[in-house]
């Protein structure tokens, strides 16, 4: 018996449309025109009407703890450090139904954008405690109907320099954290640190995903020490790093050489437009630099490269309507992309790259999950190019949202 059927949907790269049948929370079938005994085929029905079908988007950096406060932390030098300043004052006012509410107003937002997985960063020291981490287990535990959420805590203000936040880094992994992330940056001994979350990695079993090098001063970077940890430890894989935005200053020579060490260390890379675009060269008065760094061109020589949001309307980025789609053509207009191969890059660095690193299959195929969504487009770059914004979608057999067609009034 089925659960639910697609008809007339559009698969990437075909020109054939399919209808899919769904059952058990599965794809179970996949063919030109299904047809069958009328008892089989009374599950509902969703038309695509021909309109492309994929796998839902995947973001691989949020932070969830800390969006929607806008009216209360304020970024007044519209700097790095101002937005680190505003997070931490406004902290010592989080709760955990605080965090909560503001999370599940974000995750809402994501669903009917059709995302349905997430990596968030937490944010967890002695000021704050664990009131992040488990407000987003809640989190996790009451929205997996519609979304799978990953939780990376992280020491943001810092670990050697912040007694204590090691140990409850360590309770939040005893008690169910997914991973561990890291923000060298901000801490008084930043090898120190790498090496510390390294070790602790270790502990635990879990990835690594740091925030790393936020600033454009190319003489020195912590890239260099997490790729040697990285070897040494045997973590090649297993290893993701944020922003990154001294990338997008380096000659050809010196990318091609990074790129290559981040190859031989297993090092996937994450770019955030959105806020890298916000807090980057605030010092320059003219020639503004983007910081954003060129992720296709990691892409393309084989380093895991994912597109995220990072933050939605808070001090690092007032920003924010949860669509990975239009993130997506930010990054490919600001490195000027524009060919069919291009934004399919970019289609992919916010669906297939980030489903693998979250260990998910973006297959739409007999015998996957049944987590899809329905674009009104033909290709996966022409979503990109339109900024297309899904209509329907579901996970696990189960519809999660949909939008109702426009409405044209000609006179």
């Amino acid at each position: 018996m089925l659960d639910y059927l697609v008809r007339n949907a559009c698969l990437p790269g075909e020109n054939t449309l399919v209808d899919i049948a769904v059952g058990h929370g599965k794809i179970i079938e996949i063919a030109t025109s299904l047809t069958g005994d009328a008892p089989v085929f009374e599950a509902p029905v969703f038309d695509a009407g021909g309109q492309l079908i994929s796998c839902g988007f995947v973001e691989s950096h949020l932070h969830l703890d800390k969006a929607c406060i806008l009216g209360r932390a304020k970024n007044k030098t519209g700097t790095l450090q101002g937005a680190i300043s505003a997070v931490a004052n406004a902290k010592s006012g989080f709760t955990e139904d605080d965090i909560y509410a503001r999370g599940a107003r974000v995750i809402e937002k994501a669903i009917t954008e059709g995302t349905n997985a997430v990596r968030t960063h937490v944010e967890i020291d002695p000021g704050i405690g664990l009131a992040g981490f488990y407000a987003i287990k809640r989190l996790k535990a009451d929205y997996v109907w519609a979304m799978d959420i990953e939780i990376c805590v992280f020491p943001q203000e810092g670990l050697f320099n912040y007694p204590g936040t090691e140990e409850l880094l360590r309770e939040a992994l005893d008690n169910g954290a997914d991973l561990l992330g890291g923000c060298p940056y901000m801490d008084t001994d930043p090898e120190g640190q790498i090496l510390r979350l390294f070790e602790m990695a270790r502990d635990y079993d879990v990835d690594l995903d740091f925030h790393l090098d936020f600033d454009l001063d190319a003489s020195w970077r912590h890239l260099d020490e997490v790729a040697k940890q990285a070897i040494a430890f045997g973590w090649q894989g297993r290893v993701m790093i944020g922003h990154v935005t001294k990338l997008s200053v380096l000659p050809k020579a010196q990318l091609d050489d990074t790129i290559a060490l981040m190859r031989d260390a297993g090092i996937g890379l994450t770019v955030l437009p959105a806020t890298d675009l916000f807090l980057t060269g605030r010092d320059h008065d003219h020639s503004i630099p983007h910081g954003v760094a060129p992720a296709h061109k990691l892409a393309a020589q084989g380093v895991c490269c994912t597109i995220a949001t990072n933050n939605v309307l808070n001090p690092f980025t007032p920003y924010g309507d949860c669509s990975l789609s239009r993130m997506a053509n930010l990054y490919a207009n600001v490195s000027q992309l524009s060919t069919e191969a291009e934004l399919e890059t970019c289609f992919a660095m916010v669906a297939d790259a980030p489903a693998k690193l979250l260990g998910r299959s973006s297959k739409i195929a007999v015998g996957e999950a049944a987590s899809f969504i329905v674009l009104p487009a033909k290709s996966r770059a022409q979503v990109i190019s339109e900024i297309s914004r899904p209509i329907w979608g579901m996970k696990d057999g189960r519809v999660t949202f949909a939008h109702p067609a426009a409405t044209i009034f000609h006179p």
